[in-house]
């Protein structure tokens, strides 16, 4: 079994918070490990992938870093997924109660082990379409939320790693 926040040559462990198809947001709880309901998604909507976080990193918000498994199928929470970075998507949010604006960037991954995708390598990979589809995703999951969001555009599979390097940086730094 892999260690939970290993990565090896091109792949980063993902660990699933909330599976595709889910209505609701889970999120792990550090002090038990336990995954918890976070709130519900606003009505009509369900995650169009797999979310979760890529383990031993610390993004800018605060979390660990955000990740997204972008494939066809679907996963439950507390499964690792062994995944490929191919993408970010760049976000900042800022909190109507503070005014704090920070970013909360999402990396998209496919599972190394889904062999119909080893021919996606990068976000431009997936047709237009699919991308914008999750951007507003992101943007709608968050309608009700005491945070607006602002998306400054996808990065490819460098940018991803940068990001996650970046994170995995944070995260030590802090222990």
């Amino acid at each position: 079994m892999p260690q939970v926040g290993a990565t090896s040559g091109d792949d980063v462990n993902v660990i699933i918070e909330s599976p595709r198809g889910s209505t609701a947001k889970f999120k792990r709880d550090e002090q038990s490990g336990l995954f918890m309901l976070s709130r519900p998604l606003p009505a009509g909507l369900l995650y169009p992938c797999d979310w979760g976080f890529i383990p031993e990193t610390l993004a800018e918000d605060g979390d660990p870093l955000d990740a997204f498994a972008v494939w066809d199928g679907c996963s439950y929470p507390g499964i690792l997924i062994v995944s490929r970075p191919i993408g970010v998507l760049r976000l900042s949010q800022t909190m109507h109660s503070t005014g704090v604006t920070s970013r909360n960037d999402r990396v998209a991954v496919v599972p190394t082990s889904d062999s119909r995708l080893r021919g996606v390598r990068s976000v431009e990979d997936l047709p237009q379409r699919t991308r914008d589809e999750l951007q507003q995703f992101f943007a709608a999951s968050v309608a009700f939320e005491p945070k607006r969001v602002e998306f400054q555009g996808w990065g490819g599979p460098e940018e991803a790693w940068q990001t996650i390097r970046d994170a995995a940086g944070r995260h030590e730094r802090t222990r």
